[in-house]
């Protein structure tokens, strides 16, 4: 097991150059929060926002852009049903997160396939929420793609046929032989594992808590992942999202000192400082 240190935070979270500007932070394209789970897009665009995301376009049920927008005006929105627009998105974006907030139905799966047709080689794709039960239900081939798998216990469940109290580093490493190689696996639990395909040793976090245990926070993880995904690039992208995946807990457990709950946004809103707070560090 790897350990999740200072020296890996200042690796991937650096000072902006002065001359960069937000076509160097990443393009990212946000598809879900169909009726009746609108919220779950949202929280994930927050997160991608607030972690620095240069660009950030979301496709989503048309009647929850104006709740999107009065909650992120910085954010471009666009109706899912909008084929031609979610076709030129698919084109543009560099990083492409699917599944907050989708529900498991025709539309949806069909998206699945839509997005797993049309993305190219260069693009990365995360797999989260809604995508990850339709991918298991439908036995999809998975994308060659930059891929990154975001399940809970019960997804992985589905995705692995590993039932959760399998569960456990050997049958996950076992697993993982048949997923493409280097395909990104944030395995959330009590101890959530981050794995890479084709390597042996795993990440796993050492923060975080009951506290988390809300409707939103994998939303929220989801869009911090994406938005560290699209910058960083002096890392590597097993990087970003390890030291993704550690900020979430690791805000919520000091936000936890005083609060017997941690909500999502919560979360999203402490983010940018701590951010600048580590980058200065690297500094010093």
């Amino acid at each position: 097991m790897k350990v999740i240190d200072q020296t890996l935070l200042e690796k991937v979270i650096i000072e902006r150059s002065r001359t960069s500007h937000k076509g160097d932070y990443g393009r990212l394209l946000l598809l879900g929060g169909t009726y009746p789970y609108g919220g779950a897009i949202i929280m994930a665009a927050l997160a991608a926002v607030k972690s620095g995301a240069g660009l950030v376009t979301i496709g989503t049920d048309r009647e929850n852009i104006p709740v999107l927008h009065s909650h992120l005006p910085e954010a471009m929105a666009f109706a899912l049903q909008d084929q031609q627009l979610l076709k030129e998105q698919l084109e543009k974006a560099e990083v492409v997160l699917l599944g907050p907030g989708l529900r498991d139905d025709a539309f949806g799966e069909n998206l699945v396939k839509q997005v797993f047709v049309n993305l190219s080689q260069n693009q990365i794709l995360i797999i989260d929420g809604g995508a990850l039960t339709i991918l298991a239900r439908t036995s999809l081939s998975f994308p060659s793609n930059q891929l990154i798998l975001t399940p809970h216990q019960k997804e992985w469940e589905k995705l692995s046929g590993i039932t959760i109290e399998k569960q456990n580093e050997a049958t996950t490493a076992s697993a993982l032989t048949s997923f493409p190689q280097g395909t990104i696996l944030v395995e959330k639990g009590p101890a959530t594992r981050i794995w890479q395909a084709g390597q042996s040793d795993y990440y796993q976090l050492q923060v975080g808590g009951p506290y988390q245990a809300t409707g939103g926070m994998g939303d929220t993880l989801a869009g911090m992942i994406a938005g560290f995904a699209g910058q960083f690039r002096q890392a590597s992208l097993y990087e970003r999202v390890t030291v993704a995946t550690h900020l979430h807990s690791a805000i919520a457990q000091e936000l936890a000192q005083e609060h017997y709950v941690v909500l999502p946004t919560e979360i999203s809103n402490c983010l940018p400082k701590l951010m600048n707070k580590i980058s200065q560090k690297r500094l010093g």
